[in-house]
């Protein structure tokens, strides 16, 4: 049996969320608590009088464990169309003028310190923007290039240095739920996007090995050349504060050397074309934050290795950026530091210390000048 987002409102349900832990960082139905099926079935809940009500994604996975729940005498209820269904109410609710100005307020103010301030940090310490720039801003749908985009604005507004934004999207096979969301977003939040469209999903389906890594990088490639075509010399991407210790550490443990990821790159393939990185400082749980605050709603990973897996795992990721935060987090419990010694590490290498390095592609060693 199913009921939708809108009488959620009406009845005291217990929403019990089978997405995993991992689906749930990118948002959640207040109120609603994380179960594993497995251990529903084999171990349900004590109290019968209560109604629940079971969520997943699309709201067909859910189906099943209701049924089941319900042959074993619980008043128990699918959420039609899942999270996503949600998200949808959650947004009609709203008017797109409130949302706006809710969210541009919430960064002059609210946020500034966190948000705004880190982000001008960062445009000063690694020197991103210069005087007759354009830029493209690539917006990927989720909350770091949303909120990218919203901290672009307000700088636009204000800055004394003249530079050009563009706000692209670029579709690389998006299913139309995704994509009318990203669309939704944009408009709510005033974004102009401009959305042009690749094959790269379906260019990438079928790799086994790396298939993200190569997704990644041909997405970069596109972005380019898109700007590029369209008399940008610069994009600007939404990595933040948490992806770059992440990447440090996740360098060492699985790829046997150390680097980060950069504030700034020139692009090997697109002469005069340069990558920023405007949101290097800013703290992934901030962001979160002004999305709560705001209550806005933005897709995860909107490919179709997503879509399959949530799929065949139920939710459940494997992911080795998954792992490394959650590796953080425990670091972190006896060293509150963690992050920033992380972060600080890489602008402190003692050469005299290295066995080997590379510059430039060319290997050096010790041995050489010892």
């Amino acid at each position: 049996m199913d009921i939708d987002a809108r009488e959620l409102e009406k009845g005291n349900f217990v929403i019990l969320d089978m997405r995993s832990e991992v689906d749930r960082e990118f948002g959640s139905i207040p109120g609603s608590v994380y179960v594993d099926t497995n251990e529903l079935l084999s171990d349900p809940p004590k109290d019968k009088d209560k109604r629940y009500v079971i969520c997943c994604d699309h709201g067909i996975l859910s189906r099943d464990i209701a049924e089941k729940m319900r042959a074993m005498g619980y008043d128990a209820y699918n959420l039609k169309d899942g999270y996503y269904g949600y998200i949808k109410y959650d947004m009609d609710k709203t008017m797109a003028k409130d949302i706006k100005e809710k969210t541009e307020e919430s960064i002059r103010k609210k946020f500034r310190k966190n948000l705004m301030s880190r982000f001008t940090k960062a445009l000063s310490d690694y020197r991103l923007i210069d005087e007759g720039d354009n830029i493209a801003v690539c917006i990927s749908g989720g909350k770091d290039s949303m909120c990218m985009a919203k901290l672009f604005q307000e700088l636009h507004r204000y800055s004394k240095v003249e530079f050009g934004l563009r706000f692209v999207v670029m579709d690389p096979g998006y299913n139309e739920d995704n994509r009318r969301l990203i669309e939704e977003n944009a408009a709510r939040l005033g974004i102009p996007i401009e959305i042009f469209e690749s094959d790269i999903f379906d260019s990438v389906y079928q790799v086994e090995k790396s298939p993200c890594y190569l997704c990644a990088r041909m997405r970069r490639g596109y972005l380019y050349k898109y700007a590029k075509d369209h008399g940008c010399n610069k994009i600007a991407l939404g990595h933040h504060y948490d992806d770059v210790i992440e990447t440090i550490l996740m360098s060492m443990l699985h790829g046997a050397q150390i680097q980060t990821m950069m504030p700034k790159l020139h692009s090997t393939n697109f002469q005069g074309m340069e990558l920023i990185r405007p949101m290097y400082l800013i703290r992934e749980d901030d962001i979160k934050a002004w999305r709560d605050y705001n209550g806005l709603h933005f897709i995860q990973c909107a490919c179709r290795f997503t879509d399959t897996c949530s799929v065949i795992t139920e939710g459940k990721s494997d992911s080795k950026r998954m792992e490394t935060k959650m590796l953080i987090r425990e670091l972190k419990k006896t060293n509150p530091d963690v992050e920033k010694m992380i972060f600080k590490s890489v602008e402190n290498v003692n050469i005299d210390t290295v066995i080997s390095y590379k510059k430039k592609g060319v290997k050096h060693h010790f041995l050489d000048e010892y």
